[in-house]
């Protein structure tokens, strides 16, 4: 049976088979002897993003006293659960992020327990996902930017949302305009700032397809099998 430690959109964690890319951690919230997660959704405000892949370092998933290992479908997925890169693991990405987050005071980058509680007041309400009203048209949102609309969550690329799912991303449909912000609006400044999330390939896949059904010369076949996820687990 598969672990509950997937991350959908909205911060909700989830018992299913499909894999993620990115790995990451809200502290200590799960029972080793059971590898089952406690009632408590995070045990900090360090929410994180990590990479499967460090150093060859193998660890058993929910097995021991450590951090709960949770995992994403990318890293768009996980900045609009509220989470933000690790700077041990993805030091580069932190810091670009740093960078690229709103400052604080006079013009000073955020430290990153600052950039913890700003987003930490922006995730959540009354300890459930908070969403927020949209500022602009979603059509001008960043690349990476998600939104929810009829009840769920769209990935915002090129102007138009993209449904998501732990597969990966569907056709392309014109975003709408009661849809509500999901991303923490300190990270769509940071996106819009220059930061530049990664995304499950799924997200171009869908917009080629659909651009190619518009054209005579169309021959490909896109399926499952062209993405890889990285670890077993």
């Amino acid at each position: 049976m598969p672990l509950q430690n997937r991350v959908t959109p909205l911060g909700d964690i989830i018992a299913t088979p499909e894999r993620g890319s990115f790995t990451g951690n809200r502290g200590i919230i799960h029972d080793p002897q059971t590898r089952t997660l406690l009632k408590r959704r995070w045990a900090s405000r360090a929410w994180l993003i990590c990479t499967l892949h460090w150093r060859e370092v193998r660890r058993s998933v929910m097995a021991t006293r450590s951090w709960t290992e949770l995992f994403f479908l990318d890293e768009a997925t996980a900045l609009a659960a509220g989470h933000r890169p690790c700077f041990f693991c993805r030091r580069a990405a932190a810091q670009e992020f740093q960078r690229s987050f709103p400052p604080q005071g006079r013009g000073a980058i955020p430290k990153a327990h600052e950039i913890d509680t700003i987003l930490h007041a922006e995730r959540l309400k009354d300890r459930r996902k908070r969403l927020h009203a949209l500022t602009s048209p979603a059509a001008e949102l960043p690349d990476g930017a998600m939104i929810l609309q009829n009840g769920e969550p769209h990935l915002m690329l090129g102007g138009l949302a993209r449904p998501w799912s732990f597969r990966g991303y569907g056709a392309p449909v014109a975003p709408l305009n009661g849809a509500r912000l999901v991303t923490p609006p300190s990270t769509i400044a940071s996106m819009r700032a220059g930061y530049r999330p990664q995304m499950h390939p799924s997200a171009t896949e869908a917009q080629a397809l659909a651009e190619s059904y518009s054209t005579p010369s169309f021959s490909g076949k896109i399926g499952r099998g062209t993405w890889r996820y990285g670890s077993r687990r």
